[in-house]
């Protein structure tokens, strides 16, 4: 045991920022997709004019992947050689995996988006291009329903995907966990809710529906306590399996820095904050804007502090 009680200085720290960001990135374009599925699905008639929280959810979802993509392909130490990971393959790699799943959902989710803007991409500079391939996309338009299925999958692929890239590195206690997949996808659905209501509202706040964005906050307020369930299985789980780990579980929530980031970030913003906001200002399902802002950056700031804590905290205590 490394008893290093959260001071980095003394230990080499492998992975940093960056990737804290391309997973938080990565998930909150899943959870971003998913959400923008929901609310077309929602919709019996499934036509256009779109709702603003899927609109927004599919402007967010490719936006966020390829932003997270270019980060991690930047911190790489040799950023110029990233096409090696699309031509080489271990199928028994999870980074392999993840690779192959991210070079199919990347392009379909920006040609999603290009179908839910068809008509404002037709009505700008690109219009050329948008009727040079008008034929493509009536084809994937009338099958748009059976395309948004398998985007939906993929999506939660990826969000899974960004748990499993940590939890099969075995050397360090706090990624080895069969709990992480799944809370990271729950955080990252958490996430993507939140960004599709805040950005929805401050991009198309005319044509936001009160009572969408009363149906998207009950739904992060049910994600958020499973969120709290998970995180409270995930250290449970830790700590009993006794030794070492139990040891690490303790000190990963009472030492350093970190354990600060855990209480105050990932606990108090990620959960306290938007719980307390919604028991109290936006009660009885009262539509007040900026409590909503409020509440929904201060769930996306909680999901990063998660990601952050994660990966630091999992690389410190060893």
């Amino acid at each position: 045991m490394n008893e290093i009680w959260g001071n980095e200085s003394v230990i080499h720290i492998v992975w940093h920022w960056p990737v804290a960001l391309y997973l938080f990135l990565a998930g909150l374009s899943s959870g971003a997709m998913m959400t923008a599925l929901f609310v077309e699905w929602m919709n019996p008639k499934r036509t256009a004019p779109w709702d603003a929280f899927e609109k927004a959810g599919v402007l967010i979802a490719p936006i966020t992947i390829v932003v997270g993509l270019l980060v991690l392909i930047v911190d790489l130490s040799k950023p110029l050689n990233f096409y090696q990971l699309l031509i080489h393959y271990n199928l028994k790699s999870v980074m392999s995996l993840g690779v192959l799943l991210l070079l199919f959902y990347t392009p379909l989710c920006i040609v999603y988006m290009v179908l839910r803007f068809r008509t404002n991409l037709e009505n700008s500079f690109l219009s050329p291009i948008m009727n040079a391939f008008g034929g493509i996309l009536n084809f994937l338009e009338d099958y748009s329903l059976w395309l948004g299925r398998l985007i939906f999958a993929l999506a939660a692929g990826v969000g899974v995907y960004t748990g499993f890239l940590l939890s099969a590195i075995q050397t360090y206690p706090l990624y080895n966990s069969p709990v992480l997949p799944i809370l990271f996808l729950a955080s990252g659905l958490s996430s993507g809710i939140a960004a599709c209501i805040c950005f929805g509202i401050l991009l198309f706040g005319k044509e936001v529906s009160k009572e969408k964005t009363k149906h998207l906050l009950t739904m992060d307020l049910r994600v958020i306590p499973i969120e709290f369930l998970l995180l409270f299985t995930f250290f449970v789980g830790l700590y009993f399996q006794g030794g070492e780990k139990a040891l690490i579980a303790i000190m990963s929530l009472s030492n350093g820095f970190w354990a600060s980031v855990f209480w105050i970030g990932v606990i108090g913003f990620g959960v306290f904050i938007p719980s307390f906001i919604a028991l109290t200002a936006l009660k009885n399902h009262a539509y007040k804007v900026n409590f909503i802002l409020i509440n929904t950056i201060s769930v996306m700031f909680g999901v990063f502090a998660l990601r952050m804590y994660i990966l630091y905290a999992g690389q410190i205590f060893v």
